[in-house]
């Protein structure tokens, strides 16, 4: 097994929002772009969200979810994992979200792509770590998970109130 390691964050000073996913998938670390996999839903969510026209090029997504005071970064740096399924990652090195959150004072709340990021999260990191912040899990966008497209849609509406801080 190879060590795979993530990307940087996708992150602006006008960042008020952090999804966090677990680790990219093998398709998202072959293109080297989050959700990078035709079947995961991620970007597909966001745009019907805000009611966007989808972009296929990766730079366009990008400004898009920028504009919309939105960022992601992945719970993992580095990790062992055969495939793409979370369950498979294996001796896990967190990012330095003490760092990010420094840099970054404006965001406000964390979303978790899936219950492995907020797993991993919980476990290493804690959630008493910035006082203002306020976490809140999702259903993954990937794949593998089974959950009904409209019923993630309607889940991950909460993130248009969290957006639109400030």
């Amino acid at each position: 097994m190879n060590l795979l390691t993530s990307f940087g964050p996708i992150i602006d000073e006008r960042s008020r929002v952090l999804i966090l996913g677990s680790m990219p998938g093998v398709e998202s670390l072959r293109l080297q772009q989050y959700y990078a996999n035709p079947r995961n839903q991620f970007w597909k969510i966001l745009y019907e969200l805000f009611k966007t026209p989808a972009s296929q090029v990766y730079e366009k997504k990008i400004s898009f979810i920028k504009s919309k005071k939105i960022a992601v970064w992945d719970v993992v740096e580095n990790c062992y994992r055969e495939g793409s399924l979370d369950s498979n990652i294996r001796e896990e090195k967190v990012n330095d979200f003490s760092a990010l959150f420094k840099a970054y004072p404006d965001i406000l709340t964390v979303l978790f792509n899936g219950g492995k990021a907020y797993e991993i999260y919980k476990r290493r990191i804690g959630f008493g770590a910035s006082s203002n912040l306020t976490f809140h899990k999702l259903t993954s966008s990937s794949p593998a998970n089974t959950k009904r497209y409209e019923e993630k849609l309607k889940e991950w509406d909460v993130i248009k109130g969290f957006a639109n801080y400030g």
